[in-house]
This record gives C-alpha cells, sequence and structure tokens, in this order.
C-alpha cells in the first residue's frame, strides 16, 4: 500500500501513537443475526487480546481435538487488539466440551449457545471500533472539523495496510507469482487479493486525487448501500444525484480480473489509465482466472464519535464488514 494515496479531507491535523497496547483498538463483531438456539454447532463468542483470528481457530480445533475444518469464523480480526467475534465448532454428536477450560492464551469465553451452521467468511454486517490515539499533538483546533468532514461525506475506500503486509511483502510475492515463481498453496490468496487491492487503491487514489470519488462522472457503475448489488452506467440523473447525496447509492471502482470493464465514459478512462501503469498485475490477475467485480468508492463511519482526555483522542465509529477503520483514522491522524 503506497504511503503518498491522497487524503480526501486536507490531511490529519494531528499525529498520535496507535496500539500501544491491545487494549486501545477494540473490536466488536456486529453479526446482524441471532444463532438458532439448536443444531450441530456450538456457537462461542470469544474475545481475544494479540491473537490472530485463524491462530485461534487453530488452537480451539487442537485443544478439542477436532479437525480445523470443524472451526468457523466471519472476519478476519487484528492481532494487535482486543477483539470480541463469534466461532462456531462442528460437534456432532460429540458432548458439550467445558468452555470455561478451554485453555488458550489470549482467549476469554463470553458465551456459548448452540447453532444450525458454520459460520462462513463475510456472514457478519460489520464491526464496532474503539481506537484511542496517544499524546496527540498538532493542530488539535482541526480535528472536529475533519470529523465533520468525514460525517458528511465519508472517507475514501482504501484497503487498509494490514492487506498488503510488511513492506508491502504480499504484493511483492503477488509479482513473484504472476512471475512463475511457486508459492505455498496457502500463500495464493493473499497474494491475489494484495495484487487486487492494489489496483483498487490506484484507481481511488485518482479519483481522489481529482476530487470526485464520492459523486459521480460520465459512466458510473453504483452500489447500492450495504449491498454488493451494482447497476448502470446509465445517464445520471437528479434522483441519481439524490440518492449519492441521501448515501443510498455509492460510486465503484474495479476489483479486477477476466472479462470487461463495466464502467464506461470519463469514469473507464480514468480505470484504464490506472490499471495500465501496473499491467503486470492485472495480467496476472487474469490469467489466474478471477473476475471483473466492483467495490463502493465511499465507505462511511456510521456513529462517529471522539473524545479528549488530555493529550489522548478516542475514536468510535461502526464500518460494514469487509472495510478498514485504518483509512478512517489516517484521514483524521498520522500514527506510528
Amino acid at each position: 500500500m503506497s504511503t503518498t494515496l491522497p487524503f480526501a479531507h486536507g490531511g490529519p491535523p494531528i499525529a498520535a501513537q496507535m496500539r500501544r497496547e491491545p487494549a486501545d483498538f477494540r473490536v466488536d463483531e456486529i453479526l446482524g443475526f441471532e444463532p438458532s438456539g439448536s443444531g450441530e454447532h456450538a456457537f462461542v463468542h470469544i474475545e481475544k487480546t494479540g491473537a490472530n483470528t485463524e491462530w485461534v481457530a487453530r488452537q480451539i480445533a487442537r485443544t478439542l481435538g477436532l479437525a480445523p475444518v470443524a472451526v468457523g469464523f466471519s472476519g478476519l480480526k487484528d492481532r494487535h487488539a482486543v477483539t470480541r467475534q463469534a466461532f462456531t465448532v462442528h460437534l456432532g454428536t460429540k458432548p458439550e466440551p467445558d468452555w470455561n477450560a478451554l485453555d488458550i492464551p489470549g482467549v476469554r469465553v463470553l458465551d456459548v449457545t448452540r447453532h444450525a451452521r458454520k459460520l462462513k467468511r463475510g456472514a457478519h454486517r460489520g464491526n464496532r471500533f474503539v481506537i484511542v490515539l496517544r499524546d496527540a499533538r498538532g493542530e488539535r483546533e482541526r480535528v472536529d472539523a475533519v470529523l465533520d468532514a468525514i460525517r458528511a461525506q465519508g472517507v475514501p475506500n482504501y484497503f487498509g495496510e494490514q492487506r498488503f503486509g510488511h513492506d508491502d511483502g504480499n504484493l511483492a510475492m503477488a509479482r513473484q507469482l504472476f512471475a512463475g515463481q511457486r508459492l505455498p498453496r496457502e500463500k495464493h490468496g493473499i497474494a491475489l487479493s494484495a495484487a487486487r487491492s492494489e489496483l483498487f487503491n490506484a484507481v481511488l487514489a485518482q479519483r481522489v486525487a481529482q476530487g470526485h470519488w464520492n459523486r459521480a462522472l460520465d459512466g458510473e457503475v453504483f452500489m447500492l448501500a450495504g449491498t454488493h448489488s451494482v447497476f448502470g452506467p446509465e445517464s445520471f440523473s437528479d434522483e441519481l444525484a439524490q440518492r449519492i447525496k441521501d448515501f443510498d447509492i455509492h460510486p465503484t471502482g474495479p476489483m479486477w480480473g477476466r472479462g470487461e470493464l463495466r464502467s464506461a465514459g470519463a469514469v473507464r478512462a480514468i480505470e484504464e489509465a490506472a490499471i495500465d501503469a501496473q499491467r503486470d498485475l492485472a495480467q496476472g490477475l487474469e490469467k489466474a482466472g478471477l473476475e471483473q467485480q466492483r467495490r463502493s468508492l465511499r465507505l462511511m463511519a456510521r456513529d462517529l464519535e471522539a473524545s479528549w482526555d488530555g493529550d489522548d483522542l478516542a475514536l468510535s465509529f461502526a464500518l460494514e464488514s469487509g472495510a478498514f477503520a485504518t483509512v478512517v483514522v489516517r484521514e483524521i491522524c498520522a500514527t506510528s
């Protein structure tokens, strides 16, 4: 991920330290549904500290003597954080384990019920974040104005730095893969995702730099808010303009793969130019068999609140699934 991605609201007014300790970055999964209360799966609500989701899932399986495939979860959560999320454990006819005796470092079982099916990736609606930024310095008087701008306009829906790995290592893996080098099977998806995210960010960066990331251009493809449903391009109208203003629909950019771009006109020209600058990644994704998809250019931080405690700033907000809290924070604060 480029550190030079343009900002939407004038650049961060302050600098501060983020994640000084895990409790400074809290994540609560928003499922959007209740467990069924019966079935062959234990529905386990867990709080984890300093542990990544896949590792916790493997540890649950190992501790209970189950195959890794028996444990499901909806979303990958930050490792350097305190996060609360649900796991399902397929027990079948096995007796109920003593969940209070589950001895996994950094893991605490909050609640257990039953559910009819395994949790699948992306099943949750979103996540709520509480993030404490320590020892803030800079233009504190401008923070409220940036917060108001975010509430009114959202932020660019960039993929965050986590997607690209330390020093963009995941992107380097993608280029190795596309050059014909062999990678372990478990690294393929990570590499492809990083390449796709890089191209999307490149398109979005152009839209932000030109000042139209949150409004429609000729040839726009739109996404219905809260869904992955897209429509267009179609003739722009006052009705579409109002729906954008009301956050009912959002402009989109390409998640690269095989097939024709759906956009047209000015939007297509911007997208093709950004993709051509990294044609090796685009061709690699096409050869890997991925299909063209779209992603919203605009991200809304719902219920955004901020409070000061001395020089520490606490932010709280909710995001839809697949979005990155760090792209909200970066508009407010340069972090270390």
